[in-house]
């Protein structure tokens, strides 16, 4: 008995080895979501006549198709350095993201700047749902992206992510070994800011136990009318004793500053429960084992002040690789002002290039 088990055994392991090895050989296709893009220019900053500009498509590893706008340095020749670029949360390419990467690619880089999954031009179906997986493998999908371009020196990738966007690229930046550099902008910690609310203060299993509540209830009767009910954008009109952050907000998303028509923050907000996952999801787990250069810049009067800090300390603590790590703090500005430069433009350009460009070397 025991040989004819012990041959069965094999036979078993043989086959299974004959199935891994046809399944490895197979190559699995699918068909790329067709998007209809904005041709026009129709960005909250002008355009520039040092780059060229088009708008392209690429696909994450879960099939959604994102849409970009892409900026090259006109007449360049050799293979140039690449950044992808995103955020902030609930904003569009077409607001700050693309301002950065119009500015840097005036500067030498090719930048592309996308819309996350679910939102703006981009694919993902239903609309206005975020993930703290899905958005790390957008930052990740585009990295895919400039590696296939021609025109891009492999050796010389990185990220760049603004808000909500600068706590998943540094998510990213701990999974991610291609990217050489990563600027983090006026972050917010989603993860964080959901499970405890804005400055920790409903940090309790009572208060998340509620919000959860409230997350359920919402899903139970979303079925029912399918639909999703959205949360709302920024508040307006703004009441006059709105906390300073609010007031920061709406100074920049329902202004002609910064509004969009297709901004979630500027109109109708995310789905209700459209970031549900974020309370018991966190990220930044492994920040500390990040090889790569890390860039934090923060305003000191930016209401989320705090959680750039505390990334940023959280980072380097036991990490071995510090020496290329740093915490740039703008004396003054607010969050927004790191949107799209404030009224005194305190967007720190020149160090953003030096940066990237040290570290691309």
């Amino acid at each position: 008995m025991n040989k004819i088990i012990g041959v069965l055994s094999v036979i078993i392991m043989v086959i299974s080895l004959a199935i891994s090895g046809y399944c490895q050989g197979e190559t699995m296709k699918f068909t790329k979501e067709k998007l209809t893009l904005e041709q026009n220019w129709d960005k909250t900053f002008p355009k520039s006549d040092k780059v060229n500009h088009s708008k392209i498509t690429f696909h994450n590893r879960y099939g959604i198709t994102l849409a970009a706008d892409m900026y090259v340095p006109k007449d360049a020749k050799e293979k140039l350095p690449a950044i992808a670029v995103s955020g902030p949360f609930g904003a569009v390419k077409e607001q700050c993201s693309g301002l950065y990467a119009q500015t840097l690619a005036e500067r030498g880089f090719l930048t592309i700047a996308f819309d996350p999954s679910f939102t703006g031009e981009s694919g993902g179906e239903p609309r206005y749902m975020a993930s703290p997986d899905i958005n790390t493998e957008d930052f990740q999908a585009a990295v895919d992206y400039l590696l296939s371009l021609d025109n891009v020196d492999p050796e010389k990738v990185g990220i760049l992510g603004i808000c909500g966007w600068g706590g998943l690229a540094l998510n990213t930046a701990a999974i991610e070994t291609r990217i050489k550099a990563t600027v983090v902008i006026t972050m917010y910690d989603m993860s964080r800011i959901s499970a405890k609310g804005y400055f920790d203060s409903s940090d309790s299993e009572e208060a998340r136990f509620t919000q959860k509540q409230g997350f359920n209830n919402q899903r139970t009767e979303d079925y029912k009318n399918e639909t999703y009910k959205r949360g709302g954008g920024v508040v307006d009109p703004l009441p006059e004793d709105a906390p300073y952050f609010v007031k920061d907000y709406y100074d920049y998303y329902k202004t002609p500053r910064g509004y969009h028509v297709r901004s979630l923050n500027s109109n109708e907000g995310w789905n209700v429960t459209g970031t549900m996952s974020f309370i018991n999801q966190p990220i930044l787990q492994y920040s500390n084992e990040i090889r790569g250069a890390v860039l934090i810049i923060h305003g000191d009067k930016a209401h989320s002040f705090y959680m750039g800090k505390d990334a940023y300390e959280n980072m380097i603590k036991d990490n071995k690789y510090t020496d290329n790590k740093e915490f740039l703090v703008i004396e003054g500005a607010s969050h927004t002002d790191l949107y799209d430069g404030g009224k005194n433009k305190v967007i720190p350009f020149d160090k953003i290039q030096t940066f990237f460009e040290t570290y691309f070397k």
